[in-house]
């Protein structure tokens, strides 16, 4: 087949160059005015009323702990199966992370789970202060539930759907904060929308937009009714309020971001059909495909299926390496968070959530990607029932 088959990478067009080179050509190159445009887009998309870029989602992950205050003595609680910033950005703030094991078929916190460990840690006095649900591989969690849920325990929701813009939930866009204090995308190359490296933190409570934008560029104001004192000093004059970050996105990755928007329902659809190519031509394979919940409809970020040695005779790592050494170049997503060595140091181990753990052991993500032709997919669908045979 040529080159080796990724399993995700950008779509990048001439528009998005020509975007891209109108910055390098203008007067702004790092705060200009396509962020505020790309933030007013993505709002608008998602039909959310604020939207805050920053530099990439983990620094957008750390922005919304900071919003609602998470520090020293509070805990977020999040699933295992995720990337690690989705449980370091409460490190960040000084607070404690637990986990809520995932579905079996969803691979998404269980809220049947969350509710039974809710129900321990109001008896000990433990309650987390967030809970950050991950819409694992695009697809939404039960954000209804676990909403309710947080309306009846009073912890807050940072909806970590770094894989889900384009997704729908319930006859609406994720990332209209229906059921989310705080929803966060990602816009790192192999997401469905791309600026480079990139992020976004979307919420319907102005204060908590105001909070994010302020701690995003290291906590600085020229408001007059933040500013304690020599509001009328100059047009020059600043005062730092909090203490923030430099968490800024630049005007040439928001104009990318901007131009990659228009088309994002595109990358979707495309991403949709070559999903229910593979759920169709691997449905005789003995390989478990992903599993729909019917609230709604997953953007796809990625295509993961299960590998049972008991009914395949192999191991993971066997079809893993088979399909790279055929220029497939297969992952794995994720390991759980709670087994990584730093993690561990803090008495997490085996046997803590197993069914995160029993995912893992078979987890292999497929080629998926908006420029994936089909000859390259069943390429791919040819070189996977040959390391299962």
């Amino acid at each position: 087949m040529g080159k080796p088959i990724p399993y995700g990478r950008q779509h990048i067009t001439a528009a998005d160059i020509r975007a891209v080179v109108g910055v390098l050509q203008s007067d702004w190159l790092t705060q200009g005015p396509n962020i505020e445009r790309f933030e007013q887009a993505v709002a608008a998309y998602c039909g959310v009323k604020h939207a805050v870029a920053a530099c990439n989602a983990t620094a957008a992950l750390h922005l919304a702990c900071m919003a609602l205050d998470l520090g020293p003595g509070d805990w977020l609680w999040t699933s295992p199966n995720t990337f690690v910033a989705s449980a370091n950005c409460s490190l960040y703030c000084g607070a404690q992370v637990d986990f809520v094991d995932i579905d079996p078929k969803t691979y998404n916190l269980s809220v049947e789970l969350l509710a039974r460990k809710l129900e321990q840690a109001k008896i000990a006095g433990k309650l987390p202060k967030v809970v950050a649900p991950v819409d694992f591989s695009g697809q939404s969690c039960d954000m209804r539930e676990i909403a309710r849920l947080a309306e009846q325990y009073g912890f807050r929701i940072i909806e970590d759907a770094s894989h889900a813009i384009g997704a729908d939930y319930l006859g609406g866009k994720v990332g209209n904060c229906r059921y989310a204090d705080i929803t966060i995308f990602s816009f790192h190359p192999v997401k469905i929308i791309t600026t480079g490296e990139g992020g976004m933190a979307l919420t319907n409570d102005v204060e908590l937009q105001r909070k994010l934008a302020r701690l995003r560029t290291h906590g600085i104001t020229r408001d007059p009714k933040l500013m304690s004192a020599g509001a009328n000093e100059g047009a020059w004059y600043y005062e730092q309020i909090d203490l923030g970050y430099n968490y800024r996105m630049t005007d040439l990755q928001a104009a990318l971001g901007l131009s990659q928007l228009t088309r994002v329902d595109e990358f979707v659809q495309r991403r949709r059909k070559l999903a229910a190519r593979y759920t169709k031509a691997l449905r005789n394979l003995p390989v478990k495909t992903p599993w729909q919940n019917g609230e709604g409809e997953s953007a796809w970020h990625l295509y993961v299926i299960n590998v049972d040695p008991e009914r395949t005779g192999k191991t993971r790592r066997e079809v893993f390496d088979f399909m790279r050494e055929s220029g497939i170049l297969v992952n794995v997503h994720y390991i759980p968070v709670h087994l990584q060595p730093y993690y561990r140091r803090m008495e997490f181990g085996p046997g803590d959530f197993p069914a995160s753990e029993a995912y893992y052991q078979g987890a292999m993500s497929l080629p998926l990607y908006f420029d994936l032709t089909e000859e390259k997919q069943d390429y791919v669908i040819a070189k996977l029932t040959e390391a299962l045979s």
